[in-house]
């Protein structure tokens, strides 16, 4: 009964580690599709055409 307890929350661990990298990867794409301001604009461009994100 043991392994079966560790084992489910090793899994639940794992889990909320995923979501929460993916989570990270959408704002960080969303932050550098939709930046507005020219210093960010710059920086991020050549990452925007990279991922065939629409910046203009």
């Amino acid at each position: 009964m043991t392994t079966k307890v560790q084992t489910q929350t090793l899994v639940d661990t794992q889990l909320f580690g995923i979501a929460g990298v993916a989570l990270a990867g959408i704002m960080l794409l969303f932050a550098a599709g939709f930046a507005q301001g020219s210093v960010l604009h710059d920086s991020a461009h050549d990452t925007r055409h990279a991922i065939a994100f629409p910046c203009h």
